[in-house]
């Protein structure tokens, strides 16, 4: 794959999330929407993604579940052969989800806050949702369903390194399927110095994009002050060639985001079975 090459999008179909979380970058909170892009919209930008090359898709909010539509969506993706992950808080599947998280193709991540102190884990959800979240990832890899997950440090009281082993006592192998990282200054996370260039990862705009509710077409998930174009005026490979002036752009910025033993989890390059490789990209925590 070239550097100009996309193989990869994030969908972030939703704006609407249970959660209302004071680090999230998407701003996802109850009072979100679906935004502007209809589920017409979303499956043409399908086709014009498997058309191009893509070959995987992260649906992503909010709370990709909370869109009624997801099934529908994920279907058509792995219809036009397109491995699919599913971001998801884990508050609450359904059994209809769980049917669909479980077919051939699809594998899921989250996000994990805290271990041993439920009532830390309701001050960063901002709701009592610890053992809900715990049962359904413990249900997840139950199933064998493929899953990465990250935990945030959102705080220096945050028991973060016993969430990380709760996770693996789960069943979740650190690595490569475990990621940590610290919340980064955008979205609902600004807390001083603002946004910018060097809270992005080296990797930003290499190989992937990620497409917003409202259309709006982005490097990546976290830059969220850039703007390629929108697919609801446009094309998807029209709008993709802005990405190399992206590029160019941030690698003018010097040095990127990085911190002490930060080890952020890597996009998913997935393929149809599900066999995973990593390579090192985007953090994968909201």
């Amino acid at each position: 794959m070239t550097r100009d090459a996309v193989s990869f999008l994030w969908l972030e179909i939703t704006a609407k999330c249970q959660l209302e979380r004071t680090h999230g970058y998407a701003g996802g909170s109850p009072s979100g929407d679906h935004g502007t892009m209809t589920v017409d919209d979303w499956l043409r930008v399908i086709d014009q993604a498997a058309n191009a090359g893509v070959t995987s898709v992260q649906f992503i909010g909010g709370e990709p579940t909370l869109h009624a539509e997801l099934p529908v969506l994920v279907e058509y993706a792995l219809n036009r052969e397109l491995s699919v992950e599913i971001f998801t808080n884990f508050v609450h599947v359904t059994h209809k989800l769980w049917e669909l998280f479980s077919r051939p193709g699809i594998s899921l991540a989250t996000s994990f806050y805290c271990s041993d102190d439920s009532e830390q884990h309701r001050r960063t959800t901002r709701l009592p949702t610890y053992v809900r979240t715990k049962t359904n990832i413990a249900t997840a890899l139950a199933r064998r369903i493929p899953l990465r997950a990250g935990v945030t440090d959102i705080g220096s009281d945050q028991c973060t390194s016993q969430a990380r082993d709760e996770l693996v006592h789960l069943g979740l192998p650190r690595l490569p399927r475990l990621g940590y990282d610290h919340p980064r200054e955008i979205g609902r996370g600004v807390r001083e110095t603002g946004q910018s260039a060097t809270l992005l990862c080296e990797y930003c705009s290499e190989g992937a994009a990620a497409i917003m509710s409202d259309g709006t077409v982005r490097p990546c998930i976290m830059s969220r002050w850039i703007e390629l174009g929108n697919v609801r005026q446009q094309s998807l490979t029209h709008v993709l060639v802005g990405l190399h002036g992206a590029r160019a752009s941030l690698a003018a910025t010097g040095p990127r985001y990085s911190a002490p033993g930060i080890k952020p989890a890597p996009r998913p390059t997935i393929s149809r079975r599900r066999v995973r490789d990593r390579a090192p990209s985007a953090c994968l925590t909201t």
